[in-house]
């Protein structure tokens, strides 16, 4: 299954990556911001955070972007994340933890929640945190670089394909710091919105749900504060269309408060 994913999505980026442009590049002060304004929203810059495994999910949740990690033969509707930032960092020269490196294939050694607990205050445990907090640059531009390779895909699998292409952009050079930081943020939260596994009752919550409910609404309200009310209404959807037993309602508030982060502070673009 998550081979089957990756090969879809490599379809898609191929499909659309000659029409597409150069989105605006971070500089280094940019990245940076982008990269803790991500670690408040998942650890509320917490370090202890960088290892977390949340109630109800079945899967940890690792690093400044909690990054997603599968055990062997995991399935699920979510887009594992963590073996292809480990794949970064070796790609950029960074030497991961050695028990990472020494595990036989790119699954999770955990089994359980419990089990993933129970080893928070281990030495393994401990010098992950730390290597995280230490490579927060390397994992913010793992987070950037998903956003620029994902562009021509989201764009394919739309229906309306001119309009969400010029709203993408529009919101990207509109307001270069907010508008990419936003869309950067919101595609490692939710993602890009073409994996058809992720779906609940036939509906996504990505990305390109997010610009394809934009389309819908009024243009009165500014830019980035009609993305931040789009996120918001496929969110809510989202939890809606959830199977009961998820009870993701209780992280309606905390979702509510990151798409509130979208709309620029006074004087910020």
């Amino acid at each position: 299954m998550r081979k089957l994913v990756l090969l879809c999505l490599a379809g898609l980026i191929l499909l659309g990556c000659a029409r597409t442009p150069d989105l605006p590049e971070l500089d280094e002060s940019a990245a940076a911001w982008v990269g803790e304004q991500i670690f408040r929203n998942e650890c509320n810059a917490d370090p202890d955070c960088l290892t977390s495994w949340n109630a109800g999910e079945d899967f940890p949740s690792l690093g400044i972007g909690h990054f997603i990690w599968f055990r062997a033969g995991q399935e699920e509707p979510f887009q594992e994340s963590f073996p292809r930032l480990l794949e970064y960092y070796v790609s950029q020269g960074v030497e991961t933890p050695a028990w990472i490196r020494a595990l036989p294939d790119d699954s999770s050694p955990w089994q359980t929640r419990e089990q993933f607990l129970a080893e928070q205050d281990t030495p393994r445990m401990r010098e992950l945190r730390e290597f995280f907090l230490d490579t927060r640059d390397v994992q913010a531009r793992f987070i950037i670089r998903r956003l620029h390779e994902g562009v021509p895909a989201i764009i394919a699998a739309s229906e309306q394909p001119d309009r969400v292409e010029a709203l993408f952009y529009r919101l990207a050079e509109e307001h270069p710091r907010y508008g990419m930081y936003a869309l950067i943020d919101y595609v490692n939260f939710k993602g890009e919105g073409i994996n058809p596994a992720e779906r609940y009752q036939g509906e996504g919550w990505g990305l390109l749900q997010v610009l394809e409910q934009m389309l819908e609404m009024s243009e009165d309200e500014p830019l980035m504060q009609r993305f931040a009310d789009a996120a918001w209404m496929v969110l809510e959807r989202r939890v809606e269309n959830a199977p009961p037993e998820r009870g993701e309602n209780r992280w309606l508030q905390g979702w509510y408060n990151r798409t509130r982060t979208y709309i620029p502070d006074p004087g910020l673009s």
